[in-house]
């Protein structure tokens, strides 16, 4: 292995070595514990200290970096205390995730530091969002994303890719290619020679670089830093080594070849480096004696501290309090003066106004920009706020929702457009994964704000009708908003937009043009679970949300002799439950009706509760009223036939007669 030092000082170069030893030094003493049952499953970066290493000592500290489970160097590197590492690695409070994650899928803004999740390829979309925010800031930075060569594979990889070269985005795409995806060797990977040369295909930068050889990481990558400050733009590096061990522990080596095993050994970043040292005078043996019993106290003391910690102790309330960033609803008054105006109005005067209000909100989405979206929701919003905040996007749902997560890491908000919702399973793994989670994982909000065009009733058919919402009201971490006037869906965007965390927000594309009611002129807000009761009555409880509300509401009004609530949900997540069991304690009797097909619905959580917690005061069984276990059929007669609306008055009349 070829050393040059490039004009580094003595002091410098030390530090190079010490960054590499201190990693491989406590991975030696993990391997130990792990296999005396004292921490968790383990994956080894032994062998690739050098690309950690290099690349965080080349960016500045308020540089974001997103490193792997093989990159505990960029922890060390960033003078993580060792003490908390340890207590995360054991599952104890005192480490990022109060035991609720594990290894290194955790962040840390003090840190500067993103961790991953094991869907691996998210993080490289997040990078992408970073970068923006810093772009947006006038902020002279870099952000550097790892993953490995198996996650390039991925769709979000080459979405990521795609993003930051359209966007000119200042992000160091770190691709460590260590030979195997677990056990699959790279040969049935991919067919292109080198990863680097994926690149081409994005028209970005690309460069080879001898992951094990420490000066030529470090050298390298902080010339492109220096320049990609100075120029933002993409760069991908493919670090060429070799994964030691085994994908985790138990995984073992067997599937390696021996002589291939050797010939890495040989090139062991640390010990043909630390030879250099000697050789060069740099660092004596008595030198790094002293160095090796510094890093052994540290690491001794820092693990007594974590093993000295009690096991993790919660409560209930406390994991419960914790999936939510705490959101304290400012009440903005509504202006006395009204327009009479549409639904699609409605949304794009709240999303106007919410822009002028938050000067940090970046909108995300297909054609969103000088078209106005297909919807025409955002037209004109060029003009008012710029192709910097009002941003066309590639087709590439994925990158674009862990790119606004990217952004509110890095202090903005971001309000994504769905073309329409269906295309919402594009973007699915990033939604209930990543942004869903992040704040119950490492106490990071998701500033994110999903804006979901949804529902039948326009013969769009089956990719372009669905109205999907049970799909988030099951993950915790989401608020799930539906509104169905004009009235409330411009007071209730406001509040998502403010509320810090993630929210999907469904607009029914059928009500689009077709609703219109007198809503305030200026800036208002809605808080959410509280839901609306717009008639009320003793004989029946009618409860519903979107589309559904309206479909009811002519029911009753064609029945004008049944006597009923009709409780408009307006959110469901949080859900205003209360409101609707003190209605059914009054009329013994409920009926719910949603859009969507039944089974597995919002209607069957609402009347499992019901039943829990108001049984005794039934006088008929719960009814729940949805769409037919079909796709969402094209022809208006089959759409007819497919929505419950026309069964609406059959079953309000039966359950009233039981």
């Amino acid at each position: 292995m070829q050393f040059q030092h490039h004009g580094l000082t003595s002091e410098v170069l030390i530090e190079l070595y010490k960054g590499m030893l201190k990693p491989r030094m406590i991975e030696e003493k993990m391997l130990i514990l792990l296999r005396q049952g004292k921490i968790s499953k383990w994956f080894s970066g032994i062998g690739q200290e050098a690309i950690s290493i290099g690349v965080t000592m080349s960016l500045e500290p308020e540089e974001y970096i997103l490193p792997m489970h093989r990159n505990l160097g960029v922890f060390t590197t960033r003078n993580i205390p060792l003490h908390r590492l340890f207590a995360q690695w054991q599952g104890k409070m005192s480490g990022f995730t109060k035991g609720r994650d594990r290894s290194f899928h955790f962040g840390t803004q003090e840190y500067k530091i993103v961790g991953m999740i094991s869907h691996l390829g998210p993080q490289l979309g997040v990078a992408d969002g970073i970068a923006l925010a810093d772009v947006l800031q006038k902020n002279k930075r870099v952000t550097a994303v790892f993953t490995g060569e198996g996650a390039t594979s991925e769709g979000d990889f080459h979405e990521a890719l795609n993003i930051a070269a359209v966007w000119d985005l200042p992000v160091l795409f770190c691709v460590e290619n260590n030979g195997y995806g677990l056990s699959t060797p790279i040969s049935e990977q991919f067919r292109c020679k080198h990863i680097a040369d994926k690149g081409k295909g994005y028209g970005i930068e690309s460069y080879i670089i001898d992951g094990n050889n420490i000066l030529e990481v470090y050298t390298k990558v902080k010339a492109l830093s220096k320049s990609v400050r100075q120029r933002p733009r993409p760069v991908l590096l493919e670090f060429k080594t070799f994964r030691m061990r085994g994908h985790e522990e138990a995984s073992g080596t067997k599937y390696v070849p021996q002589q291939l095993l050797d010939t890495w050994a040989a090139k062991d970043p640390i010990e043909n480096y630390l030879e250099y040292l000697r050789n060069q005078n740099i660092l004596s043996e008595e030198e790094e004696v002293v160095i090796k019993k510094d890093f052994i106290h540290e690491i001794d003391e820092n693990l007594k501290l974590a093993f000295d910690e009690d096991i993790v102790q919660s409560t209930e309330s406390n994991e419960l309090i914790d999936v939510y960033k705490e959101f304290v609803y400012q009440e903005f008054k509504e202006n006395k003066k009204v327009v009479n105006i549409r639904l699609v109005d409605a949304i794009s005067q709240g999303l106007r106004l919410s822009m002028e209000k938050h000067p940090n909100l970046v909108l995300l989405g297909q054609d969103i920009a000088d078209y106005g979206g297909v919807f025409k929701i955002t037209e004109g919003f060029v003009e008012a706020f710029g192709t910097e905040r009002v941003r066309n996007t590639p087709i590439c749902e994925s990158g674009i929702v862990s790119a606004a997560m990217g952004l509110s890491i890095n202090k903005m908000k971001a309000v994504v457009e769905m073309q329409f919702a269906d295309f919402v399973s594009s973007g699915f793994n990033p939604i209930v994964n990543y942004l869903a989670k992040v704040h119950y994982r490492w106490n990071e909000p998701a500033d994110v704000v999903i804006r979901m065009p949804c529902g039948a009733g326009v013969g769009a058919g089956p990719f372009h009708s669905q109205t999907n919402e049970a799909w988030f009201t099951k993950t915790p971490g989401l608020k799930v908003v539906y509104p169905a006037f004009p009235y409330d869906a411009k007071g209730l965007l406001a509040t998502a937009i403010n509320d810090p965390n993630p929210v999907l927000f469904f607009e029914h594309k059928a009500l689009y043009r077709s609703m219109y009611q007198d809503v305030p002129e200026g800036y208002y807000t809605l808080p959410f679970g509280k839901a609306s009761l717009l008639k009320t009555g003793d004989s029946i409880t009618v409860v519903s949300y979107g589309a559904g509300v309206h479909w009811a509401l002519e029911a009753l009004e064609a029945n004008p002799e049944i006597n009923a609530d009709l409780i408009d949900l307006r959110t469901l997540q949080p859900l205003d439950i209360e409101a609707i069991y003190k209605s059914v304690k009054k009329t013994g009797k409920c009926m719910i009706v949603q859009e969507d097909s039944l089974f597995g619905g919002i209607a069957s959580d609402i009347s499992a509760l019901v039943m829990e917690h108001c049984f005794q005061f039934l006088d008929a069984p719960i009814r729940r009223v949805g769409s037919l276990e079909t796709p969402i059929p094209f022809a208006r007669q089959l759409e007819d036939q497919y929505l419950p609306k026309a069964r609406i008055q059959e079953v309000l009349k039966e359950l009233l007669s039981y």
